[in-house]
């Protein structure tokens, strides 16, 4: 009996499924980015920064967030908990820094010190992300995009979370936000960061994985649900702190549900072998189809080249089944031909579509760059309002500019596992390339500025509502498309490497064009006005951001007109690696 016990804790250590809730409940305060928003105000009266100051810092913590070099190559080299750990002290030193500066406790330093600070604190994203993700990705290589969706979208939620933890402590002093958001990753990430590893999750395939989804999408809706519900009431009605701490404990009772899905696998799943199913490696999918050798001799690789280079474009459009009977027939031809020498098989100079890309090889490509900029456009935009939201709330009249960040991480969030989610349908059902839900996001986006723009009753609401639920998708499709395209074998780099296309469009849009035409506005507004020099500029009226708004809609849509190039250009690839799932 103590054996059979002994073997369901390793059953549960080793289990996939805990893997994931564990890599879950770090995203969860992965996000912290997103509460810059929240405390920029704060920074910005402190240090008596005007707009433009205010968002250098916006880029330097773009910079930090998606300059991932360092934790992909890290998480190549190192176990990935030892990748999470250099995030941890990353993020407290940095932010901690910044608190101890706007609280008056240390020296205030000069703005390249201070973007610097920002940069390093919000630099230990990169590594909570990659190291998440990269579990998440090799232990569930069949389900990218919901995982990579429901992981990324915790990520987007962790603003809202902290927001509301931050509600719970009751702090008259707003600068304890920044102190939270020092302190608060390192408490989660700690605790948790051995779990975080590759456990041959492809060879832990059962039947109930399906419920195991469900029941994950579920507690998501609920939670988010939850947090809407939560954060309208506090915003309505004034509640005592007894409500509020009510209110937090069952946040966190909605967070641990998750637990019980590798308990239940792990202590009362069948131990008969049949019941456990193992599925193909994603950098192993081309060698599964029929006829294809699975030997590591590179002849049989040059004929799957060979055969990629000489089919006819109509074999791509026949039913699953036919296809690869054709392909099949091809590649057994050439195979025979040239074992006889009737033909030469010419050596390959790269890897195609589908398969694995190093970093130089992938950047050679077309499609790569496609979604660089698409995502730049797209993504940038969004991440835009996502800085300035405390402004733009202001500048409309609104005092709580706590809530429209709460707002949008929920929205993001939604986003994110909705992304993840619909996307897969359209690869899983219709083996239709994947990018087409990324050019329906930027579109929704471009309606969602210009709303911004025009300042319309419940603009704010209806805003946030859009651009988060497009912005979070991006971020659920991007990394999961990159993986079909370019394959998982240097995930860690690609990823990073696409994900600077964030502070690209951040030092585009919100470095360059928000920040300009805001404090020219506030100029204006303030030389037809009673205006001390002393106070810190501030514009009134949706003039503030309208230009800047109907700039970045212009731009969505320039982003998803080229989403659709890519989906021209990839059709065959995604025909290739879902038609078979069809038939």
């Amino acid at each position: 009996m103590a054996r059979t016990t002994r073997e369901r804790v390793k059953s549960f250590i080793n289990n996939r499924w805990l893997v994931f809730v564990a890599a879950m409940w770090i995203q969860s305060c992965a996000g912290i980015g997103y509460l810059f928003g929240s405390i920029s105000p704060v920074i910005k009266s402190s240090l008596n920064y005007n707009q433009k100051q205010l968002s250098r810092l916006g880029v330097a913590k773009d910079l930090g967030d998606s300059v991932g070099f360092l934790a992909g190559t890290l998480s190549e080299i190192l176990p990935l908990w030892a990748a999470l750990l250099v995030g941890s002290v990353q993020n407290l030193v940095g932010y901690g820094w910044v608190w101890l500066i706007v609280t008056g406790r240390a020296p205030i330093l000069p703005l390249w010190a201070m973007c610097i600070l920002i940069f390093v604190g919000n630099n230990g994203e990169t590594y909570f992300n990659t190291a998440t993700l990269v579990s998440g990705v090799q232990n569930f290589p069949k389900s990218r995009g919901p995982v990579v969706g429901i992981l990324k979208g915790f990520a987007g939620l962790g603003g809202a979370i902290l927001s509301q933890v931050y509600t719970m402590i009751h702090s008259s002093d707003r600068a304890s936000l920044i102190f939270m958001v020092a302190v608060a990753p390192s408490v989660v990430v700690v605790p948790l960061m051995f779990f975080i590893r590759p456990v041959g999750g492809h060879r832990q395939i059962r039947s109930s994985d399906a419920t195991s989804f469900t029941i994950i999408y579920a507690v998501c809706i609920l939670l988010a649900a939850y947090l809407m519900a939560v954060m309208l009431v506090e915003d309505f009605i004034d509640l005592s702190h007894l409500i509020i701490t009510a209110f937090t404990i069952v946040l966190f009772a909605i967070l641990l549900v998750p637990i019980f899905i590798p308990i239940a696998t792990s202590c009362f799943a069948s131990t008969n072998p049949c019941d456990t199913l193992e599925e193909p490696l994603v950098g192993n999918q081309q060698s599964q189809d029929p006829g294809q050798s699975t030997t590591p001799d590179h002849g049989p690789e040059l004929i799957l080249s060979e055969v990629e280079d000489e089919k006819p474009k109509e074999v791509d459009l026949l039913p699953a089944l036919e296809r690869h009977k054709r392909i099949a027939q091809l590649q057994a031809k050439l195979m025979q031909a040239a074992a006889k020498g009737a033909v030469r098989v010419k050596r390959r100079r790269g890897p195609h579509r589908g398969e694995d890309f190093t970093l130089t090889q992938a950047l050679v490509k077309a499609d790569f760059w496609l979604i660089f900029f698409s995502l730049l456009l797209g993504s940038g935009s969004g991440l835009t309002v996502i800085d300035n939201l405390g402004q733009m709330s202001q500048s409309l009249g609104y005092d709580n500019t706590h809530v429209f960040v709460s707002m949008i991480s929920i929205w993001n969030f939604l986003g994110r596992i909705g992304g993840g989610y619909f996307s897969e349908l359209i690869v899983r059902d219709y083996a239709y390339p994947r990018p087409v839900a990324i050019a329906v996001a930027q579109l929704v986006m471009s309606v969602g500025h210009i709303f911004f723009a025009y300042g319309w009753p419940g603009a704010m609401h209806i805003g946030t509502l859009l651009i988060g639920l497009g912005y979070g998708a991006h971020w659920a499709i991007v990394p999961a498309t990159a993986s079909e395209l370019f394959g998982l074998k240097k995930f860690g780099a690609l990823y990073n490497f696409l994900t600077l296309a964030n502070p690209a469009g951040s030092l585009v849009f919100s470095g360059l064009i928000a920040s300009s035409i805001y404090d020219r506005e506030a100029e204006r507004q303030a030389q037809g006005s009673l205006f001390n020099p002393d106070d810190v500029l501030r514009c009134r009226g949706s003039i503030c951001y309208f230009l800047t708004s109907l700039i970045m809609s212009g731009f969505c849509l320039i982003a998803a007109a080229l989403s659709m190039i890519l989906v021209q250009r990839t059709k065959s690839v995604y025909t290739n690696l879902y038609g078979k799932t069809r038939s």
